[in-house]
This record gives C-alpha cells, structure tokens and sequence, in this order.
C-alpha cells in the first residue's frame, strides 16, 4: 500500500531539527523511527502512533482515532488517527511530539 507522502511531508516539519531520527518503509508505508524504535508512521493516509499502553485509552476516546490491527488483533499501544484528526497542523505536532515523548522516555534496545 502506498502512503500519503504530503502526510510524511507534514511529519518531516513537524519534527523540526529534532535529531536522531529517521525514516524506514515498513508495514507497506512509512515508519519514523526515534534512536532506531518506531513513534508514527503513516499507512495510506493514516497517521500510525505509538502513544503506550499507559495511554492507549486516552488516544481512543479522541476523535478520528481507532485501534490499529494488522491481523484483526488490535494492537495494545498502538492507534490509526484518521485524515480528519491531522487536518491541522497543530494537530499533527501533537501526535508526533506525544509519540516522540513516548519513545524517548523507553528502555534503550539491546544489542542483538
């Protein structure tokens, strides 16, 4: 599946100068990763967050967001934020700074 690239334009801004990240295609779109772990994505034209399982809830009584599921399984953590919850830019600059702050406050990733 394609992914909206004027959405992932918006991300790129959103981000500013943060450092440390970067873009990979994954789940057949496009995954922003923050020191090599996931924080959004966009699938289509849908924003993917990470926002936690300590706040999955909160995300899912916002507007325009529902779980994400690949396999029909939702999956704890994660949510799909429809087009209408990122219509404005300040929108999008909460999701992706909610998201970033989510996986910044994470345990680092063991070597392999």
């Amino acid at each position: 599946m394609a992914y909206d690239e004027g959405l992932a334009q918006r991300v790129r801004e959103a981000l500013g100068s943060r450092s440390s990240v970067s873009e990979r295609k994954m789940f057949g779109g496009l995954a922003f990763m923050l020191d090599g772990k996931m924080f959004v994505g966009i699938s289509g034209s849908k924003l993917m967050a990470r926002v936690g399982r300590e706040r999955y809830q909160d995300a899912l009584a916002l507007p325009h967001v529902r779980e994400m599921s690949f396999t029909g399984k939702p999956m704890q953590g994660y949510v799909y934020v429809d087009p209408p919850g990122l219509a404005e830019d300040k929108d999008l600059a909460a999701w992706v700074s909610w998201c970033a702050g989510h996986v910044a406050a994470l345990p680092e990733k063991s070597p392999k």
